[in-house]
């Protein structure tokens, strides 16, 4: 029995990996997802709220507005090991909107929000040993964005913001189908619901040391995500083990984006952004139970686990390129490394390092009104595990094997009205 509780609490780890924000959705617009999100330097209206908003004070003094949906597909993933224990997962749809406003300006000041989807994941196992620790993974975080930019002077602004971050998620595991094909594997499973409200900070500053180049710099804080829900455990013959309150604190860490953007002749624009995040904050995932019966919550799923993820890398470069025919085409390439050792991967988010592609354009219908539509590829490397690496031995990753496939293909469709 101790082994299988054991076993199934890597069930109730992997259903809250993804709530650290672990899937990451930086493209938030029209522009930034042509770009690829190398939209920080240069940013070119009403989005400029979100990505920095430092910027605002040198838009022209007018409204903007922009918004947009992204419909962002994940193909499956497939693991590789043995039959019977290879499996894959099943594809997911996800819709993701977006909203921006920027005011006019009052004297120096210039005030804007955002709405947007920060991270989310879906992902569903139904292949027997996958489902087991990822049945159903579903995570949406929802941000609103408000912030307000000084203009220091004509070469230099500073901008800061609030970050409002609610956030829901769906977690289940089942080990039904694992056990009725070995008897070895003990008929449990998990399920659990849990939402909650956070605060945040983003800071940001522009220098334009001349007319044609933008230096930036901009930060958003760290923010503790504390889950609060329901949780039900079972395993047969024993059946419920616990039904009550449940809460985990998980962090979604902080990033700071460096920048710089040279433009020739306002045609063409080449923009080059740095992002490194601190994912080295998630160090332990802890489950707490509240509820009445949690003195007979198995030590197993109570006992802190070490997750030590790392400080990650992204490296971006954008082009910009307007032309004669109301046409501005974009494009940019990423290179983006995981936060996730492979002693501590999961089936919930079997995440590797990705190069990223995506292009757009945006058409200026009217002197007001323009819309447009981007494309973003991500492309994930194959991911193979060393047998004996995985950081506990009870678990099925620990034999080793490979995840492969993945990513993700995101198209946007925007517009923009100024007055």
């Amino acid at each position: 029995m101790k082994k299988v509780i054991h076993t199934m609490v890597l069930s109730a780890v992997a259903g809250t990996t993804v709530w650290a924000g672990g899937y990451k959705i930086p493209e938030q617009s029209l522009n930034s997802m042509a770009l690829g999100a190398a939209y920080v330097a240069h940013t070119m209206g009403a989005d400029s709220a979100y990505f920095n908003p430092a910027n605002m004070v040198f838009l022209e003094d007018k409204q903007y507005i922009a918004g947009g949906v992204t419909l962002a597909h994940l193909p499956q993933i497939d693991y590789t090991l043995s039959t019977p224990v290879s499996g894959n997962s099943k594809e997911e749809d996800i819709i993701i909107p977006n909203m921006h406003y920027v005011s006019n300006a009052f004297n120096d000041f210039r005030w804007g929000v955002s709405f947007v989807v920060p991270g989310g994941l879906t992902k569903r196992w139904e292949t027997p040993f996958q489902k087991a620790y990822a049945q159903e993974f579903t995570l949406k975080i929802l941000e609103l964005n408000p912030s307000l930019a000084y203009k220091v002077s004509e070469k230099m602004s500073v901008a800061m913001g609030v970050r409002v971050i609610y956030s829901e998620g769906i977690v289940k595991s089942n080990s039904a189908d694992a056990h009725a094909i070995n008897p070895a594997v003990a008929s449990a499973s998990r399920d659990m619901e849990g939402d909650t409200v956070a605060f945040g900070y983003n800071l940001a500053v522009t220098y334009k040391p001349t007319s044609d180049i933008n230096v930036a710099m901009t930060y958003r804080s760290n923010v503790d995500l504390n889950e609060e829900g329901n949780a039900e455990i079972t395993a047969e013959p024993y059946g419920v083990l616990y039904n009550g309150a449940s809460s985990v604190e998980v962090p979604l860490p902080a990033a700071l984006n460096v920048a710089i953007s040279k433009t020739w002749g306002d045609k063409l624009t080449l923009e080059f952004n740095y992002e490194r995040t601190f994912w080295s904050s998630y160090e332990t995932l802890d489950f707490k139970y509240s509820g009445q019966g949690n003195e007979y919550v198995p030590a197993a799923f109570d006992q802190p686990l070490a997750k030590n993820w790392k400080d990650t890398n992204t490296f971006r470069v954008g082009a910009t390129i307007k032309m004669d025919n109301k046409i501005t085409f974009m494009t940019g390439f990423s290179i983006d490394e995981t936060p996730v050792p492979a002693e501590t991967i999961g089936f919930e988010l079997p995440d590797s390092d990705a190069k990223i592609f995506s292009m757009g354009f945006n058409y200026q219908q009217t002197e007001q009104f323009s819309w447009g539509v981007a494309f973003l590829y991500d492309s994930k490397e194959t991911r193979s595990l060393t047998s004996g690496e995985y950081i506990d031995s009870y678990s099925l990753l620990n034999n080793g094997g490979s995840f492969e496939g993945g990513g993700a293909y995101l198209t946007t469709l925007g517009m923009a009205y100024e007055f």
